[in-house]
C-alpha cells in the first residue's frame, strides 16, 4: 500500500496581517496523480497527504490534508482534491511525500516513506495547461529512531530544507538517495464560483413615507451572512430621490462576496431612506438567498419590507412596502488564471541602473559591491521577483538590459546595453543567467550616467507591440539607485505602454529621494504626457529600504518586497485583455503518458478537516 504526502509552504506575515490562507483571492483545487510509483510490496495501496510548511515558523511543517487510499496499483489517480489559495506574487513551496502504507495506523512513522517531490503553486499553476509532472525521488531524509524507517526531509527552520541527513539504513526500505521513485502530476484548477459575478436589478413600491416635507429617497443596502450568525454589508445602492416607488440601476457583484459561494446562505437587505446628515431613517428588512434570487423575475422574488419594531407596536400592520426583483443574471468572469492555464506566457525582463553615483563596484560601499558572502541590494531585489515571475515563461529566457555605463571599447555611452554582451540576443537562461550576466558587465562596463528610463521602457514596448493577440504579457523590472534624468521622455514611453500588453516594475535602492518614481507610479494621479493620460495603471514602485529587516533574514524581507510589487501583475493583465477584447484561449492538450491498467481503487474516504 502506498500513502503520498504533500506539503503547502506559505511565508509568514507580519503580526498585524492575517495568516489564513482561505482569505486570499485566488482559490485552487490541486489533485495529483503518481506514475510508475516505486516497488515496495506485492500488493499496493497509495494515499497522499497534503500539508502546509510556514517556513520562518518555529514549528516547522505542518500538514494540509490527506488523499484517499487506492489499493493494487503502480499508478494511482487520487480522487480527493485539496483547496488552496493562490498568490502570484508570493512564492508557495509545496512537498509531496509518497507512503507505502502498512497498517491503518494514521502515524507517517509506521509507514514506509517511497520518495518525495518539491514544486512552488506557481509552477504549477504557470505549466503548459496548468498540468506539471514531477519526479518523485528519495533525497535528503532522516531515520525514525522507533522503526529504523527513513523519514522524509525536514525543514530547518530558515525556510530551506535539510540536506544532510543520515543515509544508513536506506537499503532496507529499497530506496537510493537521488533515486527516481516514478512521477507525480500535479493540476491546478480555479474554483468555479470564484468567478461568477451575479447583475441583478430591483425596484419598491408604496414604501413609508420618512420625509415630513416630502417622500422618502430610499436605498438598499445587502448584507452577507457569516458563520458566526453575524452580517457584513456587500453592496449599497444608490440612493433615489423623492419617491416611494424607486426603480434602483443594475448593479454587479461577484458572487462570493454575496454569499461566499453558498447559494443557500441568507442574504438579508435592509431599506432606508437617505438624510443629508447621515442618520438614515430605517424603513425596513428582508431576507433572501442567492438560489432565491437566480429564480429570475418571479412571484417569489417580490419581498414584503417588514420593519420589526413597527410590527410589534401595530397589530394591523402588514409591511412598509415591497420590494421586487425586476432582472438577475449570473455570467462567468475571466480571471487571472483563465489567461495563464490558456498559454499566456509572461515575459520578463529586467533593466539595472549602472549609474556612477552606484558607487565603485570594487568598493564595500558601492550598491553594486559583491561579497562573497551575501548579495547585494540590486541581486536580492533580482532574485526576489524572477524566481515568481520566471514559472510563468516556458522558455525560461530573460532578456537583461543595463542603462548609464560607458561600454568598450569606445566608451560609448549606453541606455539600452545587454547584460550578456550580445547586442542580436539579451536573453539569458533562468535568473542564475541574469545574475551572471550582471556580474560579468559590472566587471566589464565603466559606470557613467546620466538615468535614463525611456530607452528600455521603449524596447520592451517595441516588443509587446509585436504581440497583441493575448498570447503573451510582459513586464519589465526596473531597478535604479537615483533621481531620474529623462522624466517627460520616460512619461511619454508610459503612456504610450499603457495601451499594449505590458507592465512596469521599479524598485529603488539606496538613500536617495524617490520623489519623482512615486509620480511615475501613478497611483494617486494618473500619469500623462502632452495632455494624454495612460490609459491604464501600469507602473508599481517600491524603495527597497523599506524592506531591509535589520536582523538580517532576507528570505521574509524580500518575500514581502516580492508580494509588493507583483500583487497588481494579475489585475494588470486582466485589465488589458478586457480593454481589447480578448478572452482566455483553451488550455493547451496535456500530453499524458498512459499509464498501464490497474484495478479498481477504494473509493475515498470522508474529506480530513485539516487547519493552518
Amino acid at each position: 500500500m502506498f500513502f503520498l504526502l504533500a506539503y503547502f509552504t506559505l511565508y509568514n506575515r507580519l503580526q498585524s496581517e492575517r495568516v489564513l490562507i482561505w482569505q486570499l483571492p485566488f482559490p485552487a483545487g490541486l489533485s495529483g496523480t503518481c506514475v510508475d510509483g516505486a516497488r515496495m510490496s506485492t500488493f499496493y495501496k497509495v494515499k497522499a497527504v497534503m500539508g502546509a510548511l510556514v517556513p520562518e515558523s518555529p514549528h516547522g511543517v505542518s500538514q494540509f490534508g490527506r488523499t484517499e487510499v487506492i489499493d493494487n496499483t503502480l499508478n494511482p489517480d487520487f480522487v480527493r482534491k485539496f483547496i488552496v489559495d493562490y498568490f502570484f506574487e508570493e512564492k508557495q513551496n509545496l512537498r509531496f511525500d509518497l507512503y507505502d502504507v502498512d497498517s491503518k495506523s494514521p502515524d507517517l512513522s509506521k509507514h514506509d516513506f517511497l520518495g518525495q517531490a518539491f514544486c512552488t503553486l506557481g509552477e504549477i499553476v504557470g505549466s503548459p495547461g496548468s498540468r506539471l509532472e514531477k519526479s518523485l525521488t528519495i533525497g535528503a531524509f532522516s531515520l525514525n529512531s522507533r522503526t529504523g524507517k527513513p523519514m522524509p526531509a525536514v525543514s530547518n527552520g530558515s525556510g530551506l530544507w535539510t540536506e544532510s541527513l543520515r543515509t544508513t539504513g536506506l537499503e532496507a526500505s529499497g530506496g537510493v538517495p537521488g533515486k527516481k521513485c516514478g512521477t507525480i502530476i500535479l493540476s491546478a484548477e480555479e474554483l468555479s464560483n470564484c468567478r461568477d459575478v451575479a447583475t441583478m436589478q430591483f425596484c419598491a413600491n408604496k414604501l413609508d413615507k420618512k420625509d415630513f416635507f416630502g417622500k422618502s429617497d430610499p436605498f438598499l443596502v445587502f448584507y452577507r451572512s457569516n458563520e458566526d450568525g453575524t452580517f457584513t454589508i456587500c453592496h449599497k445602492t444608490e440612493v433615489v430621490k423623492n419617491t416611494l416607488n424607486p426603480v434602483w440601476q443594475t448593479f454587479s457583484i461577484p458572487v462570493r462576496a454575496l454569499c461566499n459561494g453558498d447559494y443557500d446562505r441568507t442574504i438579508k437587505v435592509e431599506v432606508y431612506d437617505w438624510d443629508r446628515d447621515g442618520s438614515h431613517d430605517f424603513i425596513g428588512e428582508f431576507t433572501t438567498s442567492y438560489r432565491e434570487l437566480a429564480r429570475g423575475q418571479s412571484q417569489f422574488n417580490i419581498y414584503e419590507v417588514v420593519n420589526p419594531k413597527k410590527k410589534m407596536k401595530k397589530k394591523k400592520y402588514v409591511n412598509s412596502g415591497t420590494v421586487t426583483l425586476l432582472s438577475f443574471a449570473v455570467e462567468s468572469e475571466c480571471t487571472f488564471l483563465d489567461y495563464i492555464k490558456g498559454g499566456t506566457q509572461i515575459n520578463f525582463t529586467v533593466a539595472i541602473d549602472f549609474t556612477a553615483s552606484n558607487g565603485n563596484p570594487s568598493q564595500s560601499t558601492s550598491l553594486h559591491y559583491m561579497s562573497p558572502y551575501q548579495l547585494n541590494a540590486y541581486a536580492l531585489a533580482l532574485t526576489a521577483v524572477g524566481e515568481i515571475i520566471q514559472h510563468y515563461d516556458s522558455d525560461k529566457m530573460f532578456p537583461a538590459l543595463g542603462f548609464g555605463a560607458k561600454l568598450p571599447p569606445d566608451g560609448r555611452v549606453s541606455h539600452e546595453f545587454p547584460l550578456n554582451g550580445n547586442q542580436e540576443n539579451p536573453s539569458c537562461c533562468g535568473i542564475d543567467g541574469i545574475l551572471e550576466a550582471y556580474h560579468h558587465s559590472l566587471r566589464t562596463v565603466q559606470l557613467y550616467g546620466p538615468t535614463n528610463f525611456a530607452p528600455v521602457v521603449t524596447h520592451v514596448a517595441r516588443n509587446a507591440a509585436a504581440v497583441q493577440d493575448g498570447s503573451q504579457y510582459s513586464v519589465l523590472l526596473i531597478i535604479t539607485d537615483g533621481v531620474i534624468s529623462d522624466m517627460a521622455q520616460t512619461k511619454e514611453a508610459i503612456v504610450n505602454a499603457a495601451k499594449l500588453p505590458m507592465s512596469i516594475i521599479i524598485i529603488g535602492v539606496g538613500q536617495a529621494e524617490f520623489d519623482a518614481m512615486v509620480e511615475l507610479d501613478g497611483d494617486d494621479v494618473r500619469i500623462s504626457s502632452r495632455g494624454k493620460l495612460a490609459e491604464r495603471d501600469i507602473v508599481q514602485f517600491v524603495p527597497f529600504r523599506d524592506y531591509v529587516d535589520r536582523t538580517g533574514n532576507h528570505v521574509l524581507s524580500m518575500a514581502r518586497l516580492a508580494r509588493d510589487v507583483l500583487a497588481e501583475i494579475p489585475d494588470q493583465l486582466v485589465s488589458y485583455m478586457k480593454a481589447q477584447g480578448i478572452r482566455p484561449r483553451s488550455p493547451p492538450m496535456a500530453t499524458a503518458r498512459s499509464p498501464p491498467q490497474s484495478p479498481a481503487r477504494t473509493p475515498p474516504a470522508s474529506p480530513l478537516h485539516t487547519h493552518i
